[in-house]
């Protein structure tokens, strides 16, 4: 059976990775099994992390064989593993068995392990600096081919513990916000995986209609909006999507979201050698982050075949971020990990076939010409 086929009868069997403890109890209740069954199986597929009903060992043999009739737990296997010499961060690319690749990183921090999973196969929206947009769109991932993500890391890392989880991988995770949610529902759940709300990070370009649906999540995790310049001009340019999601109602949309949520919101702004690194960008930068009393993560660019850009020496991001913290304080220049493996933030990339790319190409602003 080829990819296309198994994954069309896979399709047809609810994968309970993907399923809430509700949608568990509602799967149940249509086998005409007891309620607790839910909690059971639940347990089997994430804490105890077994794919295979056969070992659910607790379940009468006649469950076992009937649920591996008539459903599935997404898996995966790791085609690739990379790690940093420099930094320990760690690259794994994932071979789901219905089909499609990713990549997904952990990274270490002094004693803490971050996760940063993936969301899409690809991307469609672009960004000029970003080796994930320039491979263009294949799919969305499902709720639970992004939850696998996150157990095969904790596999990987084993006995060591995955700490916190950052939506920070391949795609858009708020242009598959469905999917997206539903996994941060399972990571932060008791009955799931059981990581703090607080530990959890969603990051976004920009996705205004996104970012206003979860500030009535009523959840805790951290937002982080890659924004990468303080003009439109200048974003729109970097960023497609920022044509679609301007500068300014994207900022009211980030003032609703902290009202209603009482959380800080992060912003991201990648650092690119003579595009938007200059005092005046810093001070407007500020201007921005004051008024939404947020943090700025300033992040150095890492380098892809994809793109010309280049990272500002040290000395041009010291004197950005000194001008930055006098209208901003809370200002953290982020120190780059894993990209010696092609496993820091833009660097994320696998090979598609090209029939089945989708793609929204950025202009690229001519660094000698553009005006500030």
């Amino acid at each position: 059976m080829d990819t296309r086929k198994r994954r069309g009868a896979e399709a047809a069997k609810p994968d309970l990775k993907g399923l809430t403890l509700t949608e568990f109890e509602t799967f149940f209740a249509g086998m005409d099994e007891p309620r607790y069954r839910a909690s059971q199986v639940a347990a089997w597929v994430f804490p105890r992390d077994v794919h295979d009903f056969t070992g659910m060992t607790d379940l009468p043999l006649s469950l076992r064989e009937r649920l591996g009739k008539e459903a599935t737990v997404t898996a995966s296997a790791v085609a690739a593993s990379r790690q940093s010499a420099a930094d320990g961060t760690r690259k794994l690319l994932l071979e789901y068995a219905g089909g499609g690749r990713v990549e997904a990183v952990v990274l270490h921090d002094e004693e803490r392990a971050t996760g940063c999973v993936s969301t899409q196969i690809g991307c469609r929206f672009g960004c000029s600096f970003c080796a994930t947009g320039n491979m263009g769109f294949v799919r969305n991932l499902t709720a639970g081919e992004i939850v696998e993500e996150i157990q095969a890391l904790r596999r990987h890392i084993a006995p060591e513990r995955l700490d916190n989880l950052v939506f920070m991988g391949m795609g858009e995770p708020l242009d598959n916000y469905d999917a997206t949610m539903k996994a941060v529902r399972i990571a932060n759940a008791p009955w799931g995986l059981g990581l703090g709300a607080r530990k959890i990070t969603v990051s976004t370009a920009g996705i205004i209609p996104g970012i206003l649906r979860l500030a009535d999540e009523a959840l805790q995790v951290n937002l982080a909006v890659s924004l990468n310049a303080p003009t439109q001009k200048l974003r729109a340019q970097l960023m497609p999507v920022a044509e679609a999601h301007p500068l300014e109602p994207l900022m009211d949309a980030l003032r609703e979201y902290a009202k209603k949520t009482g959380r800080t919101v992060t912003l991201e702004y990648v650092l690119l050698r003579e595009i938007n690194d200059s005092p005046e960008m810093a001070d407007t930068l500020g201007r921005l982050a004051r008024s939404l009393m947020c943090k700025v993560n300033l992040i150095g660019y890492n380098e892809n075949s994809k793109s010309a850009f280049s990272s500002p020496p040290d000395k041009t991001v010291d004197a950005f971020a000194a001008r930055l913290r006098k209208r901003c304080p809370n200002v953290v220049r982020r120190v780059g990990r894993g990209a010696d493996i092609a496993a820091g933030c833009g660097q994320l990339c696998v090979e598609t076939a090209p029939k089945a790319r989708e793609r929204k190409a950025g202009t690229v602003p001519n660094r000698k010409s553009r005006k500030r």
